[in-house]
């Protein structure tokens, strides 16, 4: 079953905290932009269970079987989240992925206040350059004045494309800054006893609220109007043309409209000629071994890849810090486990590939998981997805 893709546009501000312990008195709640993944599938999963008639607490407790798309709590079905960006929506209604700077990808800004790009390159260290690094070849920036990176920037579709395939970044006509897409309210909140209906001691806090930008807000840097959401792609579950969804903190509305988004697909024949190409997180990866995908090992000749039928040697990879996802488990009523994930765009460079075009299409729509997938709830809400790209 084909995916299919929805523009998700909040209806009112979104809560949506990351990782870190919230709700102690004093505490504050930092908001996550674009959040997990996660926060999409759960939404868009308990709008589908809603469509098709089901009781939601009767499903919690296991109460309605085996359903073949929502499966059950503890054992996922055939729904799957497939992919999640940040997203636009232009007044002509075409919907745009936004996707944050791979770490391969380095923007600079020069005295004339003008942003330029450099590129990670994998290099083999001279002789007698010790490090603690497992691949053969280390991502080194070649620069010849010290710099401080720009942050803050993201690459539109076109961009995002033309670095899949190698080409250069023109930053008047590919990045999009952060404060033209959202906006951060801090607001202070009350905990409230749910037997006596009043405030309690001691629980006041503070909670980061996110405002999208809307079409008929004003751009802080001109151009022209955009719905700012969220694009996320479903596949292995009907679901209607039009959803309305309790996204994030707090059950803030949200509505999910089915969008027809074309996609392009990466040139794996190209990839496969050359025999080598590079591998790009589009979501955060969730390893068995830590920063290294899911099928990589390590030989005498260095660190081998070997998934779902795609064969090639590690060299190098571009990880940053990892970051912690957790998540509360609504059936069960209580968080899900803290684990650590590599960051969304983080880079792998692979040589000696050797894999065919449909191999390397199936992966790509599979995820970085084996078969069955290490986690398969964590896998049904879209993490481990990848792209290809020309190395």
């Amino acid at each position: 079953m084909s995916a299919k893709r929805y523009f998700i546009k909040p209806l009112d501000v979104l809560i949506l905290r990351g990782n870190k312990l919230f709700g102690d008195p004093g505490s504050f709640g930092e908001s996550l932009v674009p959040p997990w993944p996660s926060v999409a599938a759960g939404a868009l999963r308990s709008a589908l269970i809603l469509h098709k008639g089901y009781d939601p607490a009767r499903f919690a407790r296991g109460e309605i079987g085996d359903d073949p798309e929502l499966g059950t709590p503890s054992r996922p079905g055939t729904f799957t989240l497939t992919a999640f960006q940040l997203a636009r929506r232009h007044e002509d209604g075409k919907v745009e992925a936004l996707f944050p700077l791979p770490t391969d990808l380095i923007a600079t800004r020069d005295d004339k206040d003008r942003i330029g790009f450099q590129r990670l390159v994998p290099h083999v260290p001279a002789e007698g350059i010790l490090s603690s690094a497992s691949t053969m070849r280390l991502a080194v920036l070649p620069e010849k004045e010290r710099s401080k990176p720009v942050t803050g920037l993201w690459l539109t579709a076109d961009g995002w494309m033309r670095h899949v395939k190698g080409e250069s970044i023109d930053s008047g006509k590919h990045l999009v800054g952060s404060r033209e897409l959202w906006s951060l309210d801090t607001r202070v909140g009350v905990g409230i006893d749910p037997k006596q209906r009043r405030a309690e001691d001691g629980k006041l806090f503070t909670v980061q609220a996110v405002a999208l930008r809307r079409k008929e807000h004003r751009n802080p840097d001109g151009g022209t109007p955009f719905d700012v959401g969220f694009l996320a792609a479903v596949a292995g579950a009907e679901l209607p043309e039009q959803l309305t969804l309790r996204l994030g903190g707090d059950g803030r509305g949200a509505l999910a409209r089915r969008v027809a988004e074309f996609v392009a697909e990466p040139d794996y024949e190209a990839f496969v000629r050359a025999g080598r190409c590079r591998l790009i997180l589009t979501t955060p990866g969730l390893f068995t071994g830590g920063w290294r995908p899911n099928g990589t090992s390590e030989h005498a000749a260095g660190l081998h890849f070997n998934l779902r039928g795609v064969e090639a040697r590690l060299v190098c990879a571009a990880v940053p810090r990892y970051e912690t996802v957790s998540g509360f488990d609504l059936a069960t009523w209580k968080p899900k486990p803290a684990q650590r994930v590599v960051p969304a765009g983080s880079v792998y460079w692979l040589e000696e590939l050797e894999a065919t075009t449909d191999a390397l299409r199936k992966l790509a729509e599979w995820g970085l998981w084996s078969d069955p997938p290490e986690n398969a709830s964590r896998r049904a809400e879209g993490f481990n997805r990848c792209t290809f790209a020309a190395y």
